[in-house]
């Protein structure tokens, strides 16, 4: 099982402080979560039957024609591997790691191409997998272009697969609006914006021919009941949404400004920055000495990535772990 942001019990007790104490940088989930509302009593009693409401507040949210709802992206990742004959698979570097691992798991041949180099060799794949906006680093590839490829792969019976798991604070780079097009594939992940990655809810965008072979291979029942009641009354708050949106913009902007003030270059999104870090290990071992967990990245890239503080006492807490490290340098 490969390593993840967010394992802050491993980091408890390897550094000898209790979880409470620690800020957790780690995963780019927005610290403040939505807030949960009362579920009904029979979400937890009977078997989770298919809840339009949910898919259709879903289609509203994310703009798709036709969504289909997963127990969190990552099933969604498992599945799609599953669902082709071997195939080249290209996938882009860095990024989140579990694509590669599951393609590869599924006994698929992969390639991990950097990002901006992507365009050169779709002609030579059967799938390609992107993440945009990119995880860790942020880029982000253009509709327009994703469209593109896309037609190119599907006019040979290739597949588009888009992860768009970050994509919440920047709508416009979606391409979800035009997943009714065969081939093309895109992952939403309820996790990160709203804060709920407990929940184990996202949803994957595509044809319906597709979306009736994965609903077939992931099988019945597989978003609980109460995730699919407090993801409906998510997706359908259009008020938090808008004051959600403004406020991450905002504190991403802050943390972009922050790590610039003590000299460090970093991409990113609204949720989390990034950079490539020569003193990865020291950075990252630096933090934990002082309560803040962050992701370190060794294999694809070396690098450091940030999330958001949930409030003031963990952005002053940072700055000074900042200054300590500049200091120390």
């Amino acid at each position: 099982m490969l390593e993840h942001g967010g394992n802050l019990r491993d980091a408890a007790e390897r550094f000898g402080r209790p979880e409470a104490d620690w800020l957790d940088l780690s995963t780019g989930i927005n610290p403040v979560f939505y807030p949960i509302p009362a579920t009904a009593p029979n979400a937890w009693h009977r078997l989770p039957q298919p809840d339009r409401a949910l898919v259709e507040a879903a289609q509203t949210y994310y703009g798709a024609p036709r969504m289909m709802p997963v127990a969190g992206t990552q099933a969604a990742i498992q599945a799609l591997p599953r669902l082709r004959d071997q195939a080249s698979v290209i996938i882009s570097a860095p990024s989140y790691a579990e694509h590669a691992h599951r393609w590869r798991q599924a006994g698929h041949v992969v390639r991990e191409v950097d990002y901006d180099r992507l365009a050169v060799h779709i002609a030579e794949a059967d799938v390609v997998v992107v993440v945009n906006p990119n995880n860790p680093t942020g880029a982000m590839i253009a509709p327009d272009t994703l469209l593109g490829w896309a037609e190119q792969l599907a006019a040979r019976g290739g597949w588009l697969v888009v992860d768009e798991a970050f994509g919440d604070t920047a709508p416009e780079m979606s391409v979800a609006r035009w997943t009714d097009r065969p081939g093309l594939i895109v992952l939403r992940s309820v996790g990160k914006f709203f804060g709920l990655a407990g929940l184990r809810l996202g949803f994957v965008a595509a044809d319906q021919k597709l979306l009736n072979q994965l609903a077939e291979w992931i099988g019945p029942w597989s978003v609980s009941g109460p995730a699919q009641q407090i993801g409906t009354a998510a997706l359908s708050d259009f008020t938090w949404q808008r004051e959600t949106h403004a406020r991450l913009l905002r504190d991403g902007e802050r943390l972009r400004g922050l790590l610039s003030a003590y000299a460090i270059a970093s991409s990113g999104t609204a949720l989390f920055q990034w950079w490539p870090e020569k003193h990865a290990e020291a950075f990252a071992h630096h933090m934990a000495e002082r309560g803040i967990w962050v992701r370190l990245f060794v294999h694809q890239a070396r690098g450091i990535r940030l999330g958001l503080p949930g409030n003031e006492a963990g952005w002053q807490r940072l700055a000074a772990s900042l200054d300590d490290w500049k200091r120390e340098i």
